[in-house]
């Protein structure tokens, strides 16, 4: 038995093999150490790698070793504090615990907790893993610029770095055995026919040499046929197939209205980079839609969406119809999936709350894929989340609702919003 060790180097001269099955063995700490990472995280640095600490008592391995022989005679004392079947409750950290807690002491050795760097990639994977656009359908093909290279068979011309050895040697040996077939079995002939002068024989010099000037000849002409000609070269052929792929659109609604404060708004804004870094980097095809609202809403690009200040009163219907007037312009439900995902405080004008509602029921839901809301507000909910029930109640399957109270529900919210489904 043979053992191929793969001892290929990444950057930092670590064995990337052997790095990636470290993190595989302690997937489930490193998930929970980017989930309260992602809680903590300014907008700015939401895409970055992140350090990792795991305890030293969780990374110790098994050891077999060899038990006490004999037999042994041990005296056990009782105590006066515990009983059979209570819990002894752990001890309290002091000094030498390796964690940094607990007070100063005199005494005690511990182990500090292992500490490595994961990169902005690893990171990205664990935060968005088991993650999906629910219901996404492969309704219109794009093909015309998406391709993907296939396996077309085999060819006799082609590129010298796509020849196919195999078919390359079996075309040659094939080639080979056709050219010098009768020659060989003359060959076999000749050699049995000098086996029996040889032995039945022995004195019949001028038939042995001419059997054995025979052989030779046949040999020769043999060995002339060559081993490799162009006639034997095969090529792998390769081919360009339109790549089928879906024609998707998110549309981002964040509510920018005065009752909107600046924490609310940092959270709203946190909540979006994390689903914009997420449909970048999970689908290449993708369209994003991003509109601001107050009492009017407008369509703007991602730097504007982020950063603009612009301020002013509420009317959440404002963004819906916007949301329609450019599904109507630019995609049509019969070609694109379409999905949307607003953030607001829930505070709305009181006689608009049912204006949105009934743009929901009536004109957009039966014509998108998914439609989340994420309500941020520590209150009470507000008039619109009890407008926006009426519709989750009509559109169960493509219609979510959340409530973000602090910038920690933010990564808990966004998984619950789009874990991936199980398919019936």
């Amino acid at each position: 038995m043979s053992y191929v060790i793969d001892r290929r180097l990444n950057g930092k001269n670590k064995s990337t093999v052997n790095r990636q099955r470290f993190l595989r063995r302690y997937r489930e700490h490193i998930k929970k150490a980017v989930e309260e990472a992602v809680s903590r995280r300014s907008i700015t640095d939401m895409e970055h790698g992140e350090q990792i600490s795991i305890s030293g008592r969780d990374i110790d391995e098994p050891v077999l070793h060899h038990g006490r022989g004999g037999r042994q005679t041990i005296v056990h004392p009782g105590n006066r504090e515990f009983t059979a079947g209570e819990h002894i409750a752990r001890p309290p950290s002091g000094g030498g615990a390796g964690a940094g807690q607990g007070k100063a002491s005199d005494s005690g050795e511990g182990m500090d907790d292992f500490v490595f760097q994961i990169t902005q990639e690893e990171f990205l994977d664990f935060m968005f893993e088991d993650l999906e656009l629910p219901n996404l359908l492969k309704r219109h093909l794009t093909g015309a610029d998406t391709f993907k290279t296939v396996r077309a068979g085999i060819s006799s011309e082609g590129n010298p770095s796509r020849i196919n050895i195999v078919r390359t040697l079996r075309s040659s040996h094939a080639r080979r055995i056709a050219l010098s077939g009768s020659s060989r079995a003359r060959l076999r002939e000749a050699k049995a026919e000098l086996e029996r002068l040889k032995r039945d024989e022995p004195d019949n010099l001028g038939d042995i040499q001419a059997i054995q000037q025979e052989i030779a000849q046949l040999r020769v002409r043999i060995e002339r046929i060559p081993f490799l000609d162009p006639f034997d070269l095969k090529y792998n052929l390769l081919s360009r197939q339109p790549n089928p792929s879906s024609k998707a659109v998110m549309f981002c609604l964040m509510d920018v209205s005065g009752s909107m404060t600046q924490a609310t708004k940092d959270i709203a804004k946190r909540f979006f980079i994390l689903l914009y870094l997420f449909l970048k980097r999970n689908y290449e095809r993708i369209d994003v839609v991003f509109i601001r609202h107050h009492t009017n809403a407008k369509e703007v690009d991602e730097e504007e969406f982020f950063y603009s200040r612009e301020t002013g009163g509420t009317i959440v219907s404002s963004a819906l119809k916007l949301m329609q007037e450019v599904m109507d312009e630019r995609y049509p439900a019969n070609e694109w999936n379409i999905y949307a995902a607003q953030a607001s405080d829930g505070d709305n004008w009181n006689d608009d709350s049912p204006i949105c509602r009934d743009l929901l029921l009536e004109r957009i839901m039966p014509l998108v894929q998914y439609f989340t809301y994420v309500e941020i507000t520590p209150r009470e909910h507000q008039a619109l989340w009890y407008a926006y029930e009426q519709v989750a109640e009509g559109f169960p399957d493509s219609f979510a609702q959340q409530q973000l109270i602090s910038a920690a529900d933010i990564y808990p919210v966004f998984r619950e919003l789009f874990q991936r489904r199980m398919t019936t």
